[in-house]
């Protein structure tokens, strides 16, 4: 059923084929269980590295394959389609910590850090949020101080994706004082690793959906970060955030259509085979309503989405664009996978058929990366800022 705004090149086809056989062959069989287990299953790392699946955007230069931004989401949502937990893994890899490092890193941090995790060799993962600072990220307390070559940064950051298998963590940390508050001009990034001492994984989140994908928390205790583990400049890390962040809720909109785009093929697939007052329940005009609406949104998302990519690989601001993108897919995901459960009846309650886990998948999706709140906002601000 799937769909696109214009006709895919070869090679977007190609990377297409490649990641729906990948998810049919290495997902696919364990995806129920990973869920119920709660299972990061830590072999998708490097069988998605060696096909080159995180360094998508990465230019070849430093290991990746130096594909645009379309041909990522396409091979993104495929991966949805099959496994959300997976996805968000691959999302966050490929939209934030490596695309902060490409854009602001030093030669010698791309060489360090960049170019194993083009090739799957280490695992990123995006610190931000805290426990007391989500929607507000500006008002973060993780505190760095500078003493002679070292920041020794002290603070707990909350909703870590990959968390527990992130090998290379850009966290957001403030440099400014308590005396000399900055709001987000005092706020700086950093190339954190799990071998620092002062590190440690705090709380692993026993999640509603994507359960398969570790989000945890982090302590910083005295750690002390070597001077040239600073990215980029001094109280530049909160805009470096949110411009990625940017490109990161493309990621979770390819997600959701991923998600949305199941439930549609697992609705329809169920009301051709069930049958009640003596048909098949396709045939009765309550459920082909349904399943049209649900069609013409996953459509819709789709195409505000390939928009979206367009723009950015044109090198457009595409702020407005990725809110709206993420916001409609979203919101879509959540309300498809609903209908579908309803299709389903009874049976789309229980775990037995696979709407009940897309269900529980799709509601992350207008929480993290930005509410559907803060994408209005974003979108709203956005109209009178030209």
């Amino acid at each position: 059923m799937a769909w696109a705004l214009t006709p895919l090149t070869e090679e977007q086809q190609e990377i297409q084929h490649l990641a729906r056989e990948f998810a049919a062959r290495e997902i696919a069989p364990y995806s129920a269980a990973w869920d119920r287990d709660a299972h990061f299953e830590p072999s998708l790392v490097q069988k998605l590295g060696e096909l080159g699946f995180l360094g998508m955007m990465i230019p070849e230069q430093y290991d990746g394959l130096g594909l645009d931004t379309l041909t990522y989401l396409i091979a993104l949502e495929e991966i949805a389609t099959v496994d959300a937990s997976v996805a968000v893994m691959l999302s966050v890899h490929n939209s934030l910590p490596t695309q902060m490092l490409l854009r602001w890193g030093t030669e010698e941090q791309k060489e360090r850090f960049l170019k194993p995790m083009a090739r799957g060799e280490l695992l990123g993962a995006f610190a931000l949020s805290e426990p007391e600072a989500g929607s507000d990220a500006a008002s973060l307390r993780t505190q760095a101080v500078l003493d002679g070559d070292s920041w020794v940064l002290n603070g707990t950051k909350a909703w870590v994706s990959s968390g527990t298998k992130g090998e290379v963590i850009i966290a957001m940390a403030r440099t400014d004082t308590p005396d000399d508050r900055r709001g987000a001009r005092g706020i700086s990034a950093f190339i954190v690793t799990p071998d620092l001492p002062g590190f440690s994984v705090g709380k692993k989140e026993d999640k509603m959906g994507l359960r398969a994908s570790p989000t945890v928390q982090l302590h910083f205790s005295d750690m002390r970060i070597p001077a040239d583990r600073l990215l980029g400049h001094v109280g530049s890390g909160f805009i470096y955030a949110m411009q990625s962040l940017d490109n990161g809720r493309l990621g979770i909109a390819a997600q959701s259509v991923g998600i949305a785009e199941a439930a549609l093929r697992q609705a329809a697939t169920y009301a051709a085979e069930r049958k009640q007052f003596g048909r098949p329940i396709k045939e009765f005009q309550a459920i082909q309503f349904k399943l049209a609406d649900m069609a013409t949104r996953v459509a819709s998302a789709r195409a505000l989405l390939h928009l979206a990519a367009r723009a950015k690989d044109r090198g457009e601001k595409i702020r407005q664009f990725s809110a709206m993108a993420k916001l409609l897919a979203s919101e879509s995901a959540m309300w498809v996978t609903t209908q579908a459960i309803q299709i389903f009846g009874g049976y789309g309650y229980i775990k037995d058929y696979p709407v009940e886990r897309l269900f529980r998948d799709a509601k992350v999706t207008e929480i993290y990366e930005g509410t559907s709140e803060i994408q209005r906002i974003v979108i709203a601000r956005e109209l009178y800022s030209h």
